[in-house]
C-alpha cells in the first residue's frame, strides 16, 4: 500500500514546493515508486517536475471532478526518466482554481482525492500531495486522505506561529474527518547555521518536537533556487550540490521512518 503524505504550511512562501519535488525525485532515485500530487492552482510544482501545465490534456481537475481517472491523467516528464529520477506527475494548472467554487455543491467534497487515489493504491510506494498555502477545499482534500503532513519550515519566529496554526488544522481533520493523520515530521529548509537566531529556533523546535523534527537539514542552497527556471527539480539539475544531496539523504530518512511506523 502507498504511503501518502502532504506537504502543508499555511505559511506561503516556505518552501513546500521544492521540498515537493525534490523529495519525489530523491525517493525515486533510491527506488521507490512515487507519484506527485500538485493540488496548486499556480501549478510550480507541476513546472518544476518537467511537465508544462499550459499542455495539460487532463489535470487534477478532472480527477476531483470525476470526469477522469489518476491512471488516464498522470504524466510522466522525459527529464527526470533520463536523470533516473522519474516519478509520475497528477498535474495542475488555473482550472483547478475553478474546482474550488464547483466542489462546494458535490458530495463526498473533500473525501474526492481519497477515492481517486484508492484505485492506485498497489502502484506506488509513496504518494506526495503539494497543498497550497491556505486552508482551502483543495487542501482539506488533501489533508483527508493523507497517512501524514510533513512540514517543512524556515528557522524563524513567524514560522513558529504558522506551525501553532497548521498544528491545530491538523487536530481537527483527525478528529473529524482522518483519524489515520498526523504529523510525521518537522523539516528545517533555507538554513543558515551561521545565523544565531536560526539555532535558537531549531534548538526550540527540538526541545518541543523531539523526534517529530527530521535530522536532516536543507542548506539554503542557491542551485535548489535555480533548478526550477530549467524545469527539473535541484535533485536532477546538479545533484552535487549540497542541498540536491541534503534531499537525497532526507529521502533515505523518509524511508526508514516508515518502516518504524
Amino acid at each position: 500500500m502507498a504511503k501518502i503524505f502532504c506537504i502543508a504550511n499555511q505559511k506561503g512562501g516556505v518552501g513546500k514546493t521544492t521540498t515537493t519535488v525534490n523529495l519525489a525525485a530523491g525517493l525515486a532515485k533510491v527506488g521507490q515508486r512515487v507519484l506527485m500530487v500538485d493540488l496548486d492552482p499556480q501549478g510550480n510544482a507541476t513546472m518544476g517536475s518537467g511537465v508544462d501545465k499550459r499542455k495539460l490534456a487532463l489535470s487534477v481537475y478532472d480527477v476531483l471532478l470525476e470526469s477522469a481517472s489518476v491512471r488516464e491523467a498522470r504524466v510522466q516528464s522525459d527529464k527526470l526518466a533520463e536523470a533516473g529520477c522519474g516519478y509520475d506527475i497528477l498535474a495542475a494548472n488555473r482550472e483547478l482554481a475553478g474546482a474550488e467554487v464547483e466542489m462546494v455543491s458535490l458530495e463526498r467534497r473533500e473525501k474526492r482525492l481519497k477515492t481517486a487515489l484508492a484505485e492506485v493504491d498497489g502502484d506506488y510506494d509513496f504518494v506526495l500531495i503539494d497543498c497550497p498555502p491556505s486552508l482551502s477545499m483543495l487542501t482539506l482534500n488533501g489533508l483527508c486522505c493523507a497517512n501524514g503532513v510533513i512540514v517543512p519550515m524556515q528557522c524563524e519566529y513567524f514560522a513558529l506561529e504558522g506551525l501553532a496554526d497548521l498544528v491545530n488544522t491538523i487536530k481537527q481533520v483527525h478528529a473529524n474527518l482522518n483519524k489515520d493523520l498526523a504529523i510525521i515530521g518537522l523539516l528545517r529548509v533555507m538554513f543558515d547555521p551561521r545565523i544565531t537566531l536560526q539555532q535558537q529556533v531549531s534548538d526550540q523546535l527540538k526541545a518541543r518536537f523531539g523526534d517529530k523534527v527530521f535530522d536532516t537539514v536543507i542548506p539554503r542552497n542557491v542551485r535548489l533556487a535555480e533548478a526550477p527556471s530549467y524545469g527539473v527539480p535541484g535533485v536532477v539539475f546538479d545533484p552535487s550540490s549540497k542541498g540536491a544531496q541534503a534531499f537525497v539523504s532526507f529521502a533515505t530518512e523518509m524511508v526508514e521512518r516508515i518502516k518504524k511506523m
